[in-house]
């Protein structure tokens, strides 16, 4: 069986938008953020890559993550962000992978099960997620904790002129000035472009390495293509409509073609009427209401037929502008039918 649905990903400008990053944290390492299955493009396939390319410091969210990466080499570190539950105790304690302390019994609970090991914590500085508060890390709670990475998060970098960047990071600045830790790190991928004072030892882009923008100074490669096979292609008649509610309706004699995709594909209904197709060279409009599993395109003086493949338009800023749902939504929603083909 093969899918009629394709996400083809592009591992060199996965690379290559790495690399962008890695050479703009000047002396700090650069490393990756793998969590939700590498972004939704699959994680242990970005992971191999990159690490080929140099990375060496990777970021999931949970264990289940780890579990589904596998086992990786010795020259690469993994941190779990939502850090230690009671029942991930056994499970982080048969790993390499690092958990990111977020709160005081999570901080107990390696203390008890793990003296000496090394683990990364988390402060917050402001974004109110997770993390240990100011107060916290004031009261020595972190004493006796070898702490490979201490990391907090920015709230705000996508807006550069924002005054919450810079409150951030002279608090961070300061806390690390009273938690001894190998490294430090900040920035995400919008941070990394806010300059120097941001970016410590450690940055850990994301969307940035997936061909989205996430804030003003970052040049992305697109990395992924979707592509849909025409299951049907059908005459329509002036005033005929199309899809539920008869919301389209032609206005002059239409061909239409019906494509294998949909919302359940993370193809999102907001692209209804604002969707697009490039067929043969040419940029065709969805047609109507988005489906579960699929949609409807103007293929009008073009010679298409079923079997035959279509490319919808998917750069992420763009059509992220166009639907009003953000970049990680579109790209972290794209479901598990896809065949996902690496370039």
């Amino acid at each position: 069986m093969t899918s009629p649905l394709r996400l083809t990903i592009d591992g060199a400008a996965l690379v290559a938008n790495w690399r962008w990053y890695a050479a703009r944290s000047g002396s700090a390492a650069c490393g990756a953020a793998v969590k939700a299955d590498g972004y939704g493009l699959g994680a242990r396939a970005v992971v191999d890559r990159l690490a080929a390319a140099g990375c060496r410091d990777f970021f999931v969210s949970s264990w289940d993550e780890v579990a589904a990466l596998g086992p990786l080499g010795p020259e690469v570190s993994l941190s779990v962000l939502h850090g230690l539950r009671e029942g991930d105790v056994p499970q982080a304690l048969a790993s390499t992978a690092r958990p990111v302390l977020n709160t005081p019994a999570m901080v107990a609970r390696w203390k008890a099960a793990a003296p000496g090991r090394p683990c990364d914590v988390m402060v917050d500085t402001g974004m109110n997620r997770l993390g240990l508060s100011a107060s916290e890390v004031r009261s020595e709670i972190l004493a006796g904790v070898k702490i490979a990475t201490l990391m907090s998060h920015l709230a705000c970098a996508d807006r550069p002129d924002d005054a919450m960047n810079r409150r951030q990071a002279n608090l961070f600045r300061a806390l690390s000035g009273l938690v001894r830790a190998d490294r430090y790190s900040l920035a995400n991928s919008a941070g990394v472009c806010l300059g120097a004072p941001y970016r410590f030892d450690l940055t850990r882009p994301g969307l940035g390495l997936y061909g989205g923008t996430p804030g003003p100074g970052a040049e992305p490669a697109p990395v992924i293509a979707l592509s849909a096979e025409v299951l049907q292609v059908r005459s329509v008649s002036s005033g005929d409509t199309i899809g539920y509610g008869a919301d389209f309706v032609a206005r002059r004699p239409m061909r239409v073609a019906t494509l294998n995709i949909g919302y359940a594909d993370g193809y999102r209904r907001a692209f209804a009427g604002v969707g697009t197709a490039t067929v043969q060279g040419e940029v065709r409009p969805m047609l109507g209401r988005i489906s579960m599993d699929l949609v409807a395109i103007d293929v009008t003086g073009l010679t298409v037929g079923e079997g035959d493949w279509v490319t919808l338009d998917y750069d992420l800023p763009a059509a992220a502008t166009a639907t009003g749902v953000s970049q990680y939504e579109l790209l972290t929603g794209l479901g598990h039918r896809y065949a996902r083909e690496w370039l």
